[in-house]
């Protein structure tokens, strides 16, 4: 638990009543954070700040939905569904893991991860919706109560039956934050009238040892992979169940199967607007169930489950990902920004061997990312609908955290007003994209090499 989460002003919407409830919010969280190193205090001490971040929010919620009530604001209804979601289900089922291991460093850090990954997400997305007058598109396709219900009970009674677990849901409107270690299962099926439907599957990676895995001695890298083989059999499974039980899903045929890493995973998803989100407690490590329809394919890369060699493709998908755990320092990590899902590729591909590559689809996303992951460098589009470029660098800028993260621009615009506009802000570069890609790596290598040698110089 080594992570700190620290306020920003780019949080505040505007409202001096929410904002100041949003900061004590964090704070409170900041604090939980900093006493999970602190053994001799964390029970005691997380006990009451647990107890402290629930009333809070708890008050915040009724304050929130009053203001919003006060000005009629359209998305009043959405914004009370997940408060009460999160109040009657997400906190009291976290609580109840808390108690029910005495408080232990997983659990602490399950319900930091969950509640620090939520309030960021509701407080950048929902919650700044309310003074700019945007839709909240992510969950207007969230089929009614009733449906979510059968949902529900269909996936706890699967989840049952299969790995012989009792699970408890947490959320019915679960926003792709990060729990822990996981493994991140894509399906697309398609019907016969071209109807897409795009199935996410996200297992904790101890959920899965522990049941699956639970008469393997994991240790060799190929029994890992043959771990990760059968959880995507049993993804596919556990689909295939599903699809059987509802007549409007039974119609469709899994096309395409997908091995995301979590950066991956958080690209696709946060352009979905599901129908069912939810995040279940097994009582042996989290799960993710999230179905949205689609009209378009959309392919973020990842390992392919359904080729000739899947064995070959999920060893390199764990070689992928244990290089990532185990050099963090041999690779700087770059954050790519640009609402281009053929920029982003581009980037990917140019990038992706040699440096640690989160990327993210627009402003909120990225400054969501930063919260939890300090780039060594982020390559920044200029032109981005509802945050650009520019106002994303003046967010970094105004935060003392990290006010010195180097930023290059990539942008369409080299007119000499534009260059002007954008140096202002204090950006280490400004690249055009008409550039060749080739030049574009070597500027950023270039920086690279001319900052380690100012750092040998200090």
């Amino acid at each position: 638990m080594g992570a700190q989460l620290v306020w920003n002003e780019r949080y505040n919407i505007g409202v001096e009543t929410i904002d100041r409830e949003h900061k004590k919010l964090f704070s409170i969280l900041s604090k939980l954070f900093d006493f999970g190193h602190q053994e001799e205090k964390s029970h005691w001490v997380c006990q009451e700040a647990v107890k402290y971040f629930k009333e809070h929010a708890i008050q915040h919620f009724a304050d929130e939905e009053e203001y919003m009530a006060s000005i009629h604001y359209e998305g009043l209804q959405t914004h009370r569904h997940i408060h009460t979601n999160f109040r009657e289900r997400t906190l009291p089922a976290l609580e109840k893991e808390l108690e029910r291991t005495d408080y232990s460093e997983e659990s602490v850090s399950h319900f930091l991860s969950v509640c620090a990954g939520w309030l960021i997400g509701h407080t950048l997305i929902e919650d700044h919706a309310i003074v700019s007058g945007e839709k909240i598109k992510q969950w207007e396709n969230l089929l009614p109560d009733e449906e979510q219900a059968v949902m529900g009970q269909t996936v706890a009674s699967l989840l049952h039956s299969m790995f012989q677990v009792d699970p408890r849901l947490l959320s019915d409107c679960y926003g792709g934050e990060k729990f822990g270690e996981g493994i991140y299962y894509r399906l697309i099926a398609v019907s016969g009238e071209k109807k897409r439907w795009e199935f996410f599957l996200i297992f904790e990676e101890k959920f899965i040892a522990s049941t699956i895995g639970s008469v393997m001695d994991i240790k060799s890298e190929a029994v890992k992979a043959m771990l990760m083989h059968a959880a995507g059999y049993v993804a596919r499974q556990f689909v295939e169940r599903v699809r059987g039980c509802f007549p409007s899903l039974r119609q469709s045929e899994i096309k395409q199967e997908q091995i995301l890493t979590y950066e991956q995973f958080q690209m696709v998803y946060e352009k979905q607007s599901p129908q069912f989100s939810m995040l279940f407690d097994t009582g042996k490590g989290y799960f993710a169930y999230c179905v949205a329809s689609s009209d378009q394919m959309q392919s973020e890369g990842g390992a392919y489950a359904i080729t000739e060699n899947a064995m070959e493709e999920v060893r390199k998908y764990l070689n992928h990902d244990k290089d990532k755990k185990t050099a963090p320092e041999r690779k700087k990590r770059l954050l790519i920004v640009d609402d281009s899902d053929f920029m982003l590729r581009t980037m990917r591909d140019l990038f992706g061997s040699d440096y640690e590559l989160t990327t993210a689809g627009s402003g909120m996303s990225a400054i969501r990312d930063m919260a939890f992951h300090r780039p060594d460098l982020i390559l920044l589009d200029y032109e981005m609908p509802v945050c650009d470029g520019k106002q994303v660098l003046e967010m970094i800028r105004s935060d003392r955290e990290f006010n010195d993260t180097p930023v290059i621009f990539l942008t369409n615009r080299v007119d000499r007003e534009s260059v002007k506009k954008a140096l202002a802000l204090r950006p280490e570069g400004y690249l055009a994209k008409s550039l060749p890609p080739e030049t574009i790596k070597k500027e950023v290598e270039h920086f690279f090499a001319r900052r380690k040698t100012s750092e040998k110089d200090a």
